[in-house]
């Protein structure tokens, strides 16, 4: 067995992309930095014997840690740097990723993910994918990319992220293979030897069908299937988080009328919301993964949302386990403050996959 790897969690959030590392006995992570309080709370309810930053990433340095770094794990929000021009580093709106790299400069580890929204490759025509990977080369790090989504590693949501390898280790990192495939290409998964895609039934149909207003702390049944069973693992007595926001009775109205996966389209043409996107007000499909979620999960007004058999917009809970967080995880602050720790996360999945694929990228 090779000696623990030392990790840092920059921009950590809730932990999403933590959790698998911390799950293998191969990584250790030493610290983490989150500037939001009820976040940074959140993350050590969770990860207590990490060592965390609770400050803004400027005001974060690797001399406030002992010992040496193997590997950086995170990624700056990229709303910061998504309209600045070829000089990435110098452009004070590129901060956030100014400190990202300095943060890599000043530690020098050995490998290092960086992850993000697919839009980056996009943004500025793909300039700004080219320019900070040139970034990152400079540095001396053998460097690729991926898109990977959540659901072809069994989380049971579409949701796509760019993942960059940075590697010292002299060798190229091999991405993971996808366990999980759309159902409606059969004959592909069968070939390819992969399991359907996890529906939303098959995360969340052992959570009680509550209604506007309402809260549950008892499970609707025994689990269903492995995934369920996974998620109860040392379960608390009382579910927590379950419970819906109260809605006005039209919106409740509405949301009752909606067929599974439907939208205003579906309703009565005096029904029909006069404001809102194509994607907002809209029912998930209970046998297929979920879309993207977002920090918006419990506002139907927000992009799709609203549970398949219940008039109401998903719960934290729901949204946890589409997040694939285990029952027993601990989320901090006002519904709104544990939705954005949700939302924002990376599955843990996700991040168990990735994590094993880096130690893989060690130990080969």
């Amino acid at each position: 067995m090779i000696k623990k790897l030392k990790i840092i969690d920059l921009f950590s959030g809730v932990g999403g992309l933590s959790y698998g590392f911390a799950q293998n006995d191969n990584f250790e992570i030493v610290a983490a930095n989150e500037i939001l309080p009820n976040m940074a709370k959140a993350y050590l309810l969770n990860n207590p014997s990490v060592k965390m930053f609770n400050c803004d990433i400027k005001d974060f340095s690797i001399g406030q840690i002992r010992g040496g770094v193997d590997i950086i794990i995170g990624g700056p929000p990229c709303q910061a740097y998504s309209t600045i021009g070829k000089r990435l580093i110098d452009d004070p709106r590129g901060k956030l990723f100014q400190d990202y790299f300095r943060i890599l400069k000043e530690t020098n580890p050995k490998l290092f993910l960086f992850e993000n929204v697919k839009g980056l490759l996009s943004m500025q025509n793909g300039e700004l994918l080219k320019n900070i990977t040139a970034l990152f080369e400079s540095l001396n790090y053998r460097v690729a990319y991926k898109v990977l989504n959540a659901a072809d590693f069994g989380v049971p949501q579409i949701r796509e992220r760019v993942v960059i390898i940075g590697s010292r280790l002299d060798k190229e990192f091999i991405y993971p293979q996808a366990t999980h495939g759309a159902i409606s290409d059969n004959e592909d998964l069968f070939r390819m030897k992969l399991k359907p895609h996890l529906t939303l039934k098959e995360a969340i149909s052992d959570l009680p069908f509550i209604k506007t207003g309402e809260e549950s702390f008892k499970y609707e049944s025994e689990p269903t299937n492995d995934f369920q069973q996974l998620m109860r693992t040392n379960a608390p007595e009382k579910l927590a988080e379950h419970n819906a926001p109260k809605n006005n009775s039209k919106l409740v109205k509405i949301m009752e009328l909606l067929p599974d996966g439907g939208s205003p389209q579906d309703l009565p043409s005096n029904l029909r919301p006069t404001s809102g996107f194509k994607n907002t007000y809209c029912r998930l499909w209970w046998n297929r993964p979920a879309i993207t979620i977002t920090r918006n999960l419990s506002t139907p007004s927000s992009s799709r949302c609203i549970h398949p058999k219940a008039p109401r917009p998903l719960t934290t809970r729901e949204g946890a386990r589409l997040q694939c967080f285990p029952d027993n995880y601990q989320f901090y602050g006002s519904r709104s403050d544990k939705n954005l720790q949700v939302g924002n996360a990376v599955p843990t999945f996700l991040s168990t996959t990735l994590a094993n694929a880096i130690l893989e990228n060690f130990q080969s």
